[in-house]
């Protein structure tokens, strides 16, 4: 999507999944703080806060979740970055799980019924980058599911990840406890 028109598509993005799929406690506070407020949330350089954007890729029958072994912050997390411009929000997660790992015939989950809307969305702090002169910040997370085979081989991408695994699904709560939380409802695509 260009630039002019990200504002209006995470909009619509953040309004469904409060009235989708968020919990009674999620707020979004800083989010829509941000938001309202006209940060590019679109660009990096953008504090408090900015967009990213993961995919929490789940085996077919949800046995078995891909994980990076992520170099900046040093744990297993689902991939994921910052966000880049795409057509669509799962777009840029998609482009980011393929990347990082390697993997092929990534599915957007059913659960999403084709649509961008988020499963999650998990704004965390994140440690700042001295090699970027980058000071401590959030990420307002747009998580999206994806199904892959586990079968198929991965290729890690080293600039970033020093490893990318399938591990048990319990592996979830562990780093992404909302999300793993709402998965116990979502049944595994027939």
């Amino acid at each position: 999507m260009p630039p002019d028109a990200f504002p209006a598509a995470l909009a619509t993005a953040v309004s469904r999944y409060r009235a989708e799929v968020a919990a009674p406690a999620e707020h979004l506070s800083l989010l829509l703080w941000q938001m309202h407020e006209g940060h590019r949330l679109d660009l990096r350089e953008t504090m408090p806060g900015h967009l990213t954007t993961s995919a929490i890729v789940l085996s077919p029958d949800h046995a078995k979740i891909l994980v990076i072994d992520h170099v900046t912050i040093g744990r297993w997390l689902q991939p994921g970055g910052h966000y880049e411009p795409s057509a669509f929000f799962y777009l840029s997660a998609q482009r980011e799980a393929e990347e990082e790992t390697g993997v092929t015939g990534l599915k957007l989950h059913p659960w999403h019924q084709g649509q961008d809307l988020p499963f999650t969305i998990d704004s965390h702090d994140v440690p700042g980058k001295r090699s970027r002169n980058e000071a401590p910040h959030v990420h307002h997370d747009l998580q999206y599911l994806f199904t892959a085979d586990p079968r198929l081989p991965l290729a890690a991408q080293l600039e970033e990840v020093h490893a990318a695994q399938w591990r048990e699904i319990e592996m979830l709560a562990e780093f992404a406890p909302k999300a793993a939380a709402r998965l116990k409802s979502v049944q595994a695509p027939a």
